[in-house]
């Protein structure tokens, strides 16, 4: 989004605010102190901020920094529940510098911008289909359009937003849950991979989409699950895992008269600081240790290509390290079929690009607020780059 302000007197101070809702009337904020140039002008394309919740030159500094306002409960995301509505953002002028958390001064102008996460054209259909469950994304045209999987963490439920996105810039993208969603197991106690199989072949075989083979994304333990679909499945011929681990974790995920145990968090190595923030860093089972190698994914075995997203800052869990003991086991058995992106100063969930930042959130398991770690400015820079590493890297497997 480009932003301008014009009118204003040479080098006047002003406080820059965006302000914005979610689907649940929670607010969310931010601000940026700058001042008008030699023509009364700002443009937040070129022009440095040099207080708020930013400094520097960050054209989209005001929506990555979106943050519960003062009055709402802390550690919520601003996500979108619903693909179909805009998410309306006010951007306003207010005059001087306002200290954080202050009242800010005089509104000198203001405008409305609409976040569309669905292109024109698209279509979302959801899907239930056996015993697959979700929402299909196709983006308009005849197609046909390289297949997308798409899955998150243990949140479970439905999340959209970015299989939307996905079909806005090409990809057909099945939105999959796979624990807490209509007939779906309420828990995530263990999973099988045959539901996976089914909704990549349900994919594979679709009209619209590209063949031969499909690809999968995911976050977190929808990353791990990717790992184990390109591993176990020959459909699957490209995976994204962001932030996720090299074992499988949690719940024991079956296939066939295969087992691959989950590791498990042991509480006794959770901290909680003095503000009540959990801390679960060090609490997951050690996949190097070999007593831990029955839950090892063995990715050797996957025909198709890896792409690893990580966050070198990640205090939800050691995803840097779980990325390099994939790697390590690809190359023992002379494969270099991986690219890896790691971010200095990123946490834990690298999202699509300006979605706001946030260190500590609500852990729908635990009901606590948990750190994922990272710093603003470089988890937000990590989030613009990698999207489009990602679709570069979808676009050369899948075609």
């Amino acid at each position: 989004v480009e932003t301008r302000v014009a009118g204003l007197s040479a080098g006047q101070p002003v406080t820059l605010r965006a302000v914005a809702a979610d689907d649940r009337g929670c607010l969310f904020q931010s601000c940026a102190h700058y001042r008008a140039d030699s023509r009364g002008e700002l443009h937040l394309g070129t022009d440095a901020s040099d207080g708020g919740d930013y400094t520097g030159v960050e054209p989209m500094g005001l929506f990555w920094s979106l943050a519960p306002a003062a009055m709402e409960r802390p550690y919520q995301r601003l996500v979108p529940r619903s693909t179909g509505a805009p998410m309306k953002v006010e951007v306003l002028v207010h005059e001087g510098h306002s200290p954080l958390g202050s009242i800010p001064g005089p509104v000198v102008a203001k405008a409305e911008v609409q976040r569309l996460f669905t292109a024109p054209g698209v279509r979302r259909i959801r899907l239930k289909e056996g015993v697959v469950r979700g929402s299909l994304f196709l983006p308009p045209g005849d197609g046909p359009f390289p297949g997308v999987i798409d899955m998150y963490g243990d949140e479970g439920g439905l999340i959209e937003f970015r299989s939307s996105l996905l079909a806005s810039h090409g990809f057909a993208a099945l939105s999959l849950p796979y624990f807490d969603f209509e007939d779906l197991p309420r828990v995530m106690k263990k999973l099988k991979l045959e539901y996976f199989e089914e909704a990549a072949r349900f994919l594979q075989r679709h009209p619209k989409v590209k063949g031969p083979g499909v690809g999968v994304i995911g976050t977190g333990k929808g990353a791990e699950l990717a790992l184990s679909m390109i591993t176990f499945l020959p459909e699957v011929v490209a995976a994204v895992s962001i932030s996720g681990c090299s074992s499988n974790t949690i719940a024991d995920l079956h296939y066939g008269k295969m087992t691959l145990p989950g590791l498990r968090f042991d509480m006794k190595k959770v901290s909680v600081s003095e503000s009540g923030v959990f801390d679960i860093f060090e609490a997951l089972d050690d996949p190097a240790n070999p007593a831990n190698s029955p839950s090892v994914i063995p990715v050797e075995k996957a025909e198709g290509h890896f792409l690893l997203v990580v966050g070198e800052d990640d205090r939800m869990w050691k995803s840097s390290l779980y990325a390099e003991l994939a790697i390590r086991r690809l190359r023992q058995h002379g494969k270099e079929n991986f690219e890896l992106l790691s971010y200095p100063g990123a946490g834990h969930r690298i999202d699509p690009p300006f979605t706001p930042f946030c260190q500590v959130a609500m852990d729908r398991v635990l009901g606590v607020p948990v750190v994922g770690g990272g710093e603003s400015k470089a988890h937000a820079h990590a989030q613009e780059h990698s999207w489009g590493k990602i679709q570069e890297f979808l676009h050369l497997h899948l075609g």
